[in-house]
């Protein structure tokens, strides 16, 4: 009875995930796909298989997602900065952000594979368009809209992942945010000094 019960469950989910996630937006996708987990999970949470693929649970999930985002997007806009920035500062953070997001990824996607998360394969539609506006400049007017932007997107970094040193369940995307956090302070603190804000 529960094996037909639990395949039942399996058929609605995959039907209405199939009816509803028409969306391209690869960030939507990813939380869909994890929401489906935990539900396919709390469903066979009485066999011993279900323990052994029990994804994290969602706070630390949503996370990992948005946090694979944002580091794509750093790694994208860091290449552009590279060969597009007139500033050689700028040039310079791009360099960073391509190096230090690029690693952290690689460190995310590790975790995130083992723990049965599943991240975006590309940017979000929301991220995709400030990539989209940002590669749109060159020179000066970029140097200043990047910057601009990096000192923003590094501040709501920063809250999110100290929230997630503070909150998180998970030990090891803990771990994660608590050594990623003093590397983001750092890109904070070079933001500010090349575009002399606070």
């Amino acid at each position: 009875m529960k094996k037909a019960y639990f395949l039942l469950l399996i058929a609605v989910i995959s039907i209405w995930q199939a009816c509803n996630t028409g969306s391209n937006d690869s960030v939507d996708n990813a939380t869909v796909a994890n929401e489906s987990k935990d539900s396919e999970t709390m469903a066979k949470k009485d066999t011993a298989m279900a323990l052994s693929t029990m994804p994290v649970d969602k706070d630390a999930a949503v996370f990992a997602v948005e946090a694979a985002n944002g580091g794509m997007m750093e790694v994208e806009l860091g290449k552009y900065a590279q060969q597009n920035a007139m500033s050689q500062r700028v040039k310079g953070f791009g360099a960073m952000m391509l190096k230090d997001h690029s690693k952290a990824n690689e460190a995310l996607t590790t975790i995130a594979a083992s723990k049965n998360i599943t991240l975006p394969a590309m940017v979000g539609d929301k991220a995709k368009k400030h990539m989209d506006d940002m590669m749109k400049m060159k020179g000066k007017d970029f140097d200043k809209a990047y910057m601009s932007m990096m000192l923003d997107d590094h501040k709501n970094d920063i809250k999110a992942f100290d929230k997630a040193v503070k909150e998180c369940k998970d030990a090891e995307i803990k771990s994660f945010a608590a050594t990623t956090l003093p590397i983001l302070m750092i890109h904070l603190d070079s933001a500010k000094a090349i575009s002399g804000k606070n």
